[in-house]
């Protein structure tokens, strides 16, 4: 992730832990890094009328963060029936096992090793929990098993770390691929202009009031960094560290690992395309 200093996409102000739409309620993980921002978003998502509800990535493994989710949860009188990952990085996905103990749910991924009693997800899925409708929207890039969740009623979309509240995603190459990434940005895009989504409820950061916006935001970024990398590459600079240390110079030298994975999918996009 990079850590730009505004993003468009108008931040929602405040706490980020608290009720964000009628449906989508935010209990924030302690695992606060230049990674992770502020930590990891644990959703819960839930009918207003309904006593069940469904979280979507539990977080780490942390029992107070796990335990707390449960407990919000109860004390809106609802029952945790389902447990959903975006995505298998362990910011996301380590405390899944625990919590499908706690609240004895079956825990539902792309990635077949990270399933627990329960199916898989596939594009086109849509959850019915407790009367709820979330459609499953394939979203790789970031990794292979990104995947979001379209919620139509809060005209919404739950996008793991394919968008951040702040900042940009990084593509973790091997295993996350930049065409991928850019196909899944198109694909939100979509939803901003054809589905009426407005508002993004992303894996790190605060909410964002203009989805396509940050969508817009995204697609342009991506491309401004691959003209940059590629007119790095034409400059001499053939390893990846040194495109890194030119194009990211400007970036916190903490994330500049991060920076080097997307920098090596960028080059394989380039290279795949013909472009260096």
């Amino acid at each position: 992730m990079t850590d730009a200093a505004a993003l468009p996409g108008q931040p929602r102000g405040g706490a980020i832990s608290g009720q964000a739409t009628a449906r989508a309620h935010c209990v924030l993980a302690p695992n606060p890094s230049a990674m992770t921002l502020d930590g990891t978003n644990t959703w819960i998502v839930a009918e207003p009328d309904s006593d069940l509800a469904v979280v979507i990535d539990p977080g780490p493994l942390d029992e107070a963060h796990l335990q707390a989710v449960v407990d919000t949860a109860e004390r809106a009188g609802k029952r945790i029936a389902l447990t959903l990952l975006t995505h298998g990085h362990p910011d996301h996905a380590d405390g899944a096992a625990r919590f499908a103990a706690l609240t004895r749910s079956a825990v539902r991924a792309l990635d077949p090793a990270l399933r627990l009693g329960g199916e898989g997800l596939a594009a086109g899925d849509v959850i019915t929990t407790g009367g709820l409708e979330m459609r499953v929207v394939p979203t790789p890039g970031h990794t292979a098993d990104s995947l979001s969740f379209h919620l139509p009623a809060d005209a919404a979309v739950l996008t793991g770390d394919t968008i951040l509240g702040r900042g940009t995603t990084m593509v973790a190459h091997p295993d996350g691929r930049l065409g991928d990434y850019l196909d899944s940005l198109r694909r939100l895009r979509s939803l901003t202009v054809d589905d009426g989504v407005a508002t993004v409820l992303p894996g790190h950061g605060p909410v964002l009031n203009d989805a396509q916006g940050a969508v817009e935001f995204y697609l342009a970024h991506r491309a401004h960094r691959l003209a940059q990398v590629e007119t790095a590459v034409e400059a001499g600079h053939r390893m990846p560290a040194e495109v890194v240390a030119s194009v990211y110079a400007d970036v916190d030298r903490s994330l500049w690992p991060a920076a080097e994975l997307s920098v090596r999918a960028q080059l394989d996009y380039l290279g795949e395309h013909g472009l260096i």
